[in-house]
């Protein structure tokens, strides 16, 4: 069975433009997505952060619902803890209406944020993860299947009323997301690019067995959220991964700064410790010709029991990422890459 391709953003800020422009070049890469040939175009959730702009994935999902005509577009993820299901529900009932049959409700449990800012989203941040089961059932619910007949928000009906519902998925980077999918029977993605896939194989493991099948879902639907970055050349694709090494090395030092350039990451002066890290950075990494990266994601999707990859691929040009994208629809063979240059 052919590998499902789609597109994860994070709306990444880079050197010498400002986190408007990296909304910008989300929805212009959006609609290229769709005249490529992606399957889906997942945006992410990301506060108080100097590193990315997308803060409201809700928002962007409506911009691109409205201004494209095949693509699938949703969260990932709605970080459920920050929210009222009731309100997250209307929302997507919303975007049902803009793009009937397109939409997806990605749910996380992570902050996507520091614990300040988790506390100024919703007061009540010290439980409100322990609570995120009970929020899936309401939200579930809410968009359709209806609340029990003992809930005390049963005569509460989430509007406005249409036809279809969002697709829900379960978003996580731990063995937790992997069971809360399996035991509500809903598709999950691994969040890979966050571990470099530490984990990734119990993750994986554990939603595959625990499975129960749903009303929505009869058997387990896996999917993996890879960093992947590829150009016409391979010393140009490692030339512009090290942005991306640069960057993953300050998160891993605390620090979420905008995607510096190619030649800010050639001039930073790098410890042995950091060059070292780096290197292991760049050993684990998807990138390389179109050719090569395709074997790689279809070896780690084979590995791990996934049927689609959502593919990240922060990038300071813009034009390089798009590149990067229309490069692997072509390698991929997808719809109609070959006709959009």
């Amino acid at each position: 069975m052919a590998l499902t391709l789609s597109i994860l953003d994070q709306s990444s800020v880079v050197t010498g433009r400002g986190p408007d422009d990296a909304i910008r070049e989300t929805l212009a890469l959006a609609k290229r997505a769709d005249e490529w040939g992606y399957h889906r175009y997942w945006l992410a959730e990301h506060h108080n952060s100097s590193a990315h702009a997308g803060s409201a994935p809700e928002i962007l999902i409506s911009a691109i619902a409205a201004t494209t005509r095949r693509i699938r577009v949703g969260s990932a993820g709605v970080m459920l803890p920050h929210y009222s299901a009731l309100k997250v529900a209307e929302q997507f009932r919303v975007l049902e209406a803009i793009a009937p049959g397109r939409i997806d409700l990605g749910l996380g449990r992570a902050p996507g944020s520091d614990g300040r800012t988790a506390y100024a989203l919703n007061p009540q941040a010290a439980t409100a993860a322990d609570n995120f089961p009970q929020q899936i059932r309401d939200l579930q619910g809410w968009l359709g299947e209806g609340l029990p007949l003992d809930h005390p928000f049963r005569a509460v009906t989430a509007s406005p009323a249409v036809p279809t519902k969002p697709e829900l998925w379960i978003l996580g980077s731990s063995d937790y997301g992997a069971q809360v999918a399996a035991y509500f029977g809903l598709p999950y993605c691994y969040a890979h690019f966050i571990t470099d896939g530490g984990g990734a194989e119990q993750a994986m493991e554990l939603y595959h067995q625990g499975f129960r099948p749903s009303a929505a879902n009869a058997a387990p639907n896996a999917a993996l959220a890879v960093f992947a970055l590829t150009a016409a050349t391979e010393a140009e694709a490692h030339r512009l991964f090290s942005s991306r090494a640069l960057a993953r090395l300050w998160r891993d030092q605390g620090r979420f700064l905008p995607l510096p350039s190619p030649e800010e990451a050639d001039a930073y002066p790098y410890s042995e410790a950091e060059r070292a890290h780096v290197q292991r950075l760049r050993d684990r990494a998807l990138i390389g010709t179109p050719r090569q990266v395709r074997a790689k994601i279809e070896a780690m999707a084979g590995a791990l029991g996934a049927s689609e990859v959502a593919i990240l691929s922060p990038c300071h040009d813009a034009g390089a990422r798009a590149e990067s994208y229309r490069l692997l629809a072509l390698e991929f063979g997808l719809g109609a890459a070959r006709l959009a240059a």
